[in-house]
């Protein structure tokens, strides 16, 4: 059967919920941006990229008041042939079921669940996983304990069933917070448009419908502010979770320099110190520290320690499963999550929905990017192949380290050398998964390095010496992934990552989003043809969808041969592979360096008279001479 053509729209919808986006098409960027109020990408070749709708998109996108004739007019205005009736019979039901089941408040102690749809209660009424929550069953639902809030809506988003919770908060010890009109520096100090829209949006005026949910924006665009900003607007007690010390200590100097807390209300429980004030900050780490395996983690008694008001979670997405378990039990107490990505590696993207809340603001990063918010970033992948000798390495590694394998491939490090010149007047972040490589591209290179062994005082040392300008290059391990304020960084050089995270790469190119008078670059290096390059399209995905499109050099250095007889040894010798002969007669007869040797790639084929007779070499980075010898 096919499908009625319907306009020439960019958007192909398929009866498998999967909707196919052709990017060379002028309304490529609208439809983008719309897609992503309510779906997923999943796959992005070339030229069309792959969306797909699921049941937590649509929650996500009602609790925006995204309503579902908005989607239904979007989809029909991109649509290039007649939808499929069932993706819009679905949509409208997982859509619709977001406001079916209300919690509200009955009693001090105890909560209502109203089902709104006959037929969902029916079922929810059968569900073994749920049945033990309710205490008294009502017409339209059930009466449950209050202190089952969290763990009933953590129960029933597993059996499917999104909870709206409006049983409200509690407000917390009172705490005077004022924003300062000029901050300690001198510098005027207001919140951006943007930031106070994500403020209002979170509080709702104090109303029941707000003070739960997901703030989502990208690094660099004052997620901290807007955080603050919320601390003022619900003034009380303040618990702030993030992801290390480095972070604590920003989030304590942006308090002390743009609102009136003074150093005596702010508290840091660390490993460093373990003080706790009306503004308390921590980290993940902090909370489920314990001496051994089997011991209690005892920090996760902060949560209840004081009379919060507010808890922030930041980089919300890092969330670890104790502090889920945790937050179950303070569902009364108003919950802030910030993140640039709600892309969770471990798919616990539904308990962020329940237990923190849903997405409550959202902006496209290339929307905050044209408004000049965030710097623009030129994203490039540069495809390297493993010499012979890594080859065969990655040939006899088991499944599991050939990955490691390709990430350390040795010829990355002179193809960062050469970036480097290339960029001699920018501020440059070098990232690695693996401390080996990052030791051996310090010690190749002459740059400091650091791990999560470096000691708090040098770590602290050397970004303040790259923060002054002191220090224009840093290799840093993937402790600089999150909540680290390098405002002056414009390049990142990804040498390795985590398999295919996307979370860990939108986090990494957020790192040089801070605008600039000089534009970002994000180079990233993988091994050709390995399981790196597999992973690094998954990587991808999420800044695909944000409007980044991954310029590929797809083989920078492919497999080398001289234009010669058949029978001359070092052809037939090296035909697959880069080697050291080679490097030596392109270095010495062309005056070559060992990346413009590698930075040109050729097609090679064999004709009939089994000799090399088609090769294409780039000229950007070989000499004319070089380029005249091979085509002769």
């Amino acid at each position: 059967m096919t499908q009625a053509a319907l306009g020439t729209g960019p958007l192909i919808v398929q009866s498998d919920h999967t909707f196919m986006l052709e990017t060379a098409h002028p309304q490529y960027a609208e439809c983008r941006d719309f897609l992503a109020l309510f779906a997923e990408l999943v796959k992005s070749p070339e030229f069309i990229h792959t969306y797909r709708v699921t049941p937590l998109s649509l929650w996500n996108a009602a609790a925006l008041d995204i309503s579902f004739a908005d989607i239904a007019d979007g989809i029909h205005r991109f649509s290039r042939y007649e939808p499929p009736a069932n993706v819009f019979a679905d949509i409208k039901e997982w859509h619709g079921l977001y406001g079916r089941l209300i919690l509200e408040k009955a009693s001090k102690s105890h909560l209502r669940l109203r089902v709104l749809d006959k037929t969902v209660l029916r079922r929810i009424g059968q569900d073994p996983t749920v049945e033990d929550y309710f205490v008294i069953s009502t017409d339209d639902g059930w009466l449950i304990e209050s202190s089952q809030r969290g763990n009933l809506k953590q129960a029933l988003i597993k059996a499917g069933y999104p909870v709206k919770d409006i049983c409200g908060y509690v407000s917390g010890e009172a705490l005077d917070i004022a924003l300062r009109d000029v901050d300690l520096d001198g510098t005027a100090f207001a919140l951006r448009d943007y930031q106070q829209d994500a403020v209002d949006t979170f509080y709702q005026g104090g109303r029941s419908t707000g003070g739960s949910g997901i703030i989502v924006l990208p690094c660099g665009s004052g997620k901290t502010i807007i955080g603050i900003g919320t601390a003022a607007r619900i003034s009380g007690h303040t618990l702030t979770i993030t992801t290390n010390n480095v972070s604590v200590h920003q989030w304590r100097d942006e308090l002390l320099s743009k609102t009136s807390l003074t150093e005596d209300l702010i508290g840091e429980y660390t490993g460093l110190q373990k003080t706790i004030k009306p503004d308390t900050i921590t980290t993940y780490q902090m909370l489920t520290h314990r001496r051994n395996k089997t011991a209690p983690m005892q920090n996760l008694g902060i949560f209840n320690h004081n009379n919060w008001g507010l808890i922030i979670y930041d980089e919300v997405h890092m969330l670890p499963a104790p502090v889920f378990r945790a937050t179950t039990g303070i569902q009364a107490k108003r919950r802030m999550g910030l993140t640039a990505t709600l892309v969770r590696e471990d798919g616990k993207e539904d308990d962020v929905f329940a237990l923190i809340g849903p997405k409550r603001y959202d902006v496209p990063w290339k929307t905050l990017e044209n408004r000049g918010f965030i710097a623009e970033a030129i994203c490039t992948e540069y495809r390297i192949p493993l010499s012979r000798k890594e080859e065969i390495r990655y040939a006899r590694a088991s499944k599991r380290q050939r990955f490691r394998v390709a990430a350390e491939n040795p010829m990355k490090i002179e193809l960062t050398r050469e970036l480097i010149d290339n960029h001699a007047d920018d501020n440059i972040l070098i990232i690695g998964q693996y401390i080996s490589q990052l030791e051996a591209i310090s010690k190749a290179l002459g740059y400091p390095l650091i791990t999560g062994k470096t000691k708090h005082e040098k770590r602290e040392q050397l970004y303040d010496e790259f923060k002054s300008g002191a220090l224009r290059i840093l290799i840093v391990s993937k402790v600089a992934n999150f909540a680290i304020d390098l405002p002056d960084a414009n390049v990142m050089i990804q040498m390795s990552g985590t398999y295919g995270s996307r979370q860990e790469e939108a986090q990494r190119l957020g790192r040089i989003l801070r605008p600039h008078e000089r534009r970002s670059c994000f180079y990233t290096l993988v091994s050709k043809g390995t399981d790196e390059q597999t992973f690094g399209l998954n990587r991808q995905l999420f800044l695909v969808e944000q409007g980044y499109n991954s310029r590929s050099k797809k083989e920078i250095v492919k497999e080398l041969a001289l234009k010669m007889d058949a029978n001359e040894e070092t052809a037939s010798r090296w035909l697959d592979g880069v080697t050291d002969t080679l490097y030596e007669t392109f270095k010495s007869g062309y005056g070559a360096s060992l990346t413009g040797f590698g930075s040109f790639y050729l097609d090679r084929r064999r004709s009939s008279s089994d000799r090399w007779d088609s090769m294409f070499l780039s000229e950007r980075l070989f000499s004319k001479r070089a380029f005249r010898h091979f085509h002769r």
